[in-house]
């Protein structure tokens, strides 16, 4: 009897990803309160993070007045964001919880290109976004001629192809064959040689993020300095420059904040027991594509305007893409 009591414990804290097929892979054991309470958690989080990017989508999309350089560039990051709030969350959520790839091979191979390019192209985004700011603050009277959104539109598909191409390369040559990463079935690994690593991080995390914080060292001294010498007519927009500079300036220290963990895990752990943590440091990175819009709610009035215009659907009436969100001429 004792015997059969050790064989059933045995048999129920094992649970396998695919319990008909011999060579499943196992699942790490979690108590079913806690997967339940995580499996909300991430769907709720998933969920957020798309309905609060696709309505910054929407607002810049159809409301005329908001179709800015700026807001183009918002609207790019939007999309990434809600991407990555749509497929990367979910699908790493259930890789966290379950440590089961549930998603067939093909999947297995199309996602981290996926991932990486979503990712790149945030950075991308907020590149572009720091140097139009800077252009904005540094020379305001040729910005207009400038920065067109024609441009803008131009160097927002640059910023997706070259995401697209960098990360190809990166991955051909660092991501190891499906079939031999894989240890038993609905097992999903890609691992990326160390050069190939730093390679990475230099070029989409480093030398991105030196390029913003420079620039906006130099807008914040270049708006200090102006506002010396402002009179009354120029006041009020310098202000208002100043305040979109300092929003999107919140976004690149919120888009660090989180992702810097991630980079310090992959680098300090040992690599055989790093993939847990770093899948939860890579999550929390994820967190970051929720909070982009919360800060948009926070500092940007247009953004309150538009979500209570679409919420109470007054974006169906007729001519609603005319209507006034700006009446003090809010950048």
């Amino acid at each position: 009897m004792q015997n059969k009591s050790e064989t059933d414990d045995h048999l129920y804290t094992i649970q396998y990803c695919f319990p008909h097929i011999n060579s499943s892979c196992i699942k790490d054991f979690q108590p079913d309160a806690r997967n339940i309470i995580l499996y909300i958690f991430i769907s709720g989080i998933s969920f957020l993070t798309v309905f609060l990017n696709l309505l910054v989508i929407i607002s810049i999309s159809h409301f005329k007045q908001l179709h800015t350089p700026t807001n183009l560039l918002i609207l790019s990051l939007a999309v990434a964001d809600m991407l990555v709030g749509l497929i990367v969350m979910p699908v790493q959520g259930i890789k966290l919880i379950d440590s089961c790839w549930y998603f067939g091979d093909t999947f297995c191979k199309i996602f981290p290109y996926f991932l990486y390019v979503v990712v790149t192209a945030s950075l991308g985004n907020l590149v572009f976004i720091s140097v139009d700011r800077y252009v904005a603050v540094n020379d305001p009277l040729r910005y207009p001629t400038r920065v067109t959104n024609n441009i803008t539109v131009f160097f927002i598909l640059i910023i997706w192809l070259a995401s697209f191409i960098f990360c190809n390369i990166i991955l051909n040559q660092a991501t190891p064959n499906t079939d031999k990463s894989q240890v038993c079935y609905g097992d999903c690994r890609f691992a990326i040689k160390f050069e190939y690593f730093i390679t990475d991080f230099i070029f989409t995390f480093i030398g991105p993020c030196s390029v913003i914080l420079s620039l906006y060292l130099k807008i914040f001294y270049i708006a200090k300095k102006q506002a010396q010498n402002l009179n009354s007519a120029t006041e009020k927009k310098a202000c208002l420059n100043d305040k979109a500079a300092r929003t999107i300036g919140i976004v690149v220290i919120v888009y660090l904040l989180t992702y810097i963990p991630y980079y310090i895990a992959a680098f300090i752990l040992p690599k055989e027991s790093n993939e847990k943590v770093i899948n939860i440091m890579y999550w929390i990175a994820c967190l970051n594509s929720c909070m982009n819009p919360i800060i948009y709610a926070m500092f940007y009035r247009w953004f309150r305007i538009t979500v209570k215009h679409i919420l109470t659907l007054r974006i169906c009436e007729p001519l609603s893409e005319y209507f006034n969100l700006l009446p003090d001429n809010e950048v």
